[in-house]
């Protein structure tokens, strides 16, 4: 989705200014609450929110106060679970920040230190599982940068919206390492890389388990074969290529004329029965 002007246009004119207020931050080693401010602040001024009427600090779950909430005409948007500037990012706070949004069915959640911006969106499942859609360093970002744009673009009030979040989140997947992996790994394709081996080495013998072990074991990382990610986007790859098979058979069906009951004897398209 195409980042809408009016956010490009206040992202453009405000980036560089919050980029020294977060270094001198970080300089300073500012506190928790101190970065919250600072996040605020960049809601508004970076993605276009109320701070008074459209990001509150009292949003509670379970008698837990999340950082930020970001609600616009009633509906949460999504949740923020800030830490200090100068705390890494880990896993322990996705963690936290994935049960608030849980708990209460929020799908979109905001991990930040003021720097770096972890966007998850939350799978409702048993267990309950998360993706990683951004991953920015706001200290790096120019305001021309894809990544950026894309990310605040996205979250910012003129741009986010469900249907465009998910749209996202689709074309997220879809490109990861992990969904490239999960394809690679394929029936379909491992045929093909068969294929094409035999072909430019005629007489080769080579079978398609051996290729998806070479795959599995020497070229591609663990990383991208065995972590919980990995098996997401394989249930993922798969999950769609079923689909897309069953709307490619629909479709055939659909477009087929019906046979008619008594072929002329004359018909050159008539084959004898066998």
């Amino acid at each position: 989705m195409a980042t809408p002007k009016k956010a490009l246009d206040r992202i453009g004119a405000n980036l560089k200014r919050y980029q020294t207020i977060l270094a001198a931050a970080k300089t300073r080693d500012v506190s928790e609450s101190d970065t919250v401010v600072i996040v605020a602040d960049i809601l508004a001024d970076l993605l276009g929110y109320d701070k008074y009427a459209e990001v509150t600090t009292e949003f509670a779950i379970r008698g837990t106060y999340v950082d930020l909430a970001v609600k616009v005409d009633g509906q949460i948007r999504f949740l923020i679970e800030a830490k200090a500037i100068g705390v890494d990012l880990k896993d322990g706070h996705v963690k936290q920040a994935i049960d608030y949004g849980a708990n209460q069915g929020v799908e979109w959640i905001v991990l930040t230190n003021g720097v770096s911006w972890r966007v998850y969106r939350v799978h409702f499942r048993q267990p309950i599982e998360k993706s990683l859609v951004f991953d920015l360093d706001l200290l790096q970002a120019t305001a021309r940068n894809m990544q950026l744009l894309e990310c605040f673009g996205n979250l910012s009030r003129e741009g986010f919206t469900a249907s465009s979040m998910a749209a996202v989140f689709q074309q997220q997947q879809a490109t990861s390492k992990f969904s490239l992996a999960a394809l690679l790994q394929t029936e379909a394709v491992v045929g093909a890389i068969r294929r094409e081996l035999r072909r430019a080495f005629p007489g080769l013998k080579v079978d398609e388990a051996q290729l998806l072990y070479a795959l599995q074991n020497d070229v591609l990382k663990r990383e991208v074969v065995d972590s919980e990610e990995a098996k997401l986007a394989t249930a993922t790859i798969r999950k769609a290529l079923r689909s897309a098979e069953r709307t490619k058979a629909k479709g055939i069906v659909d477009r087929e004329p019906p046979a008619p009951e008594t072929p002329s004897p004359g018909d050159a398209n008539t084959f004898p029965a066998t």
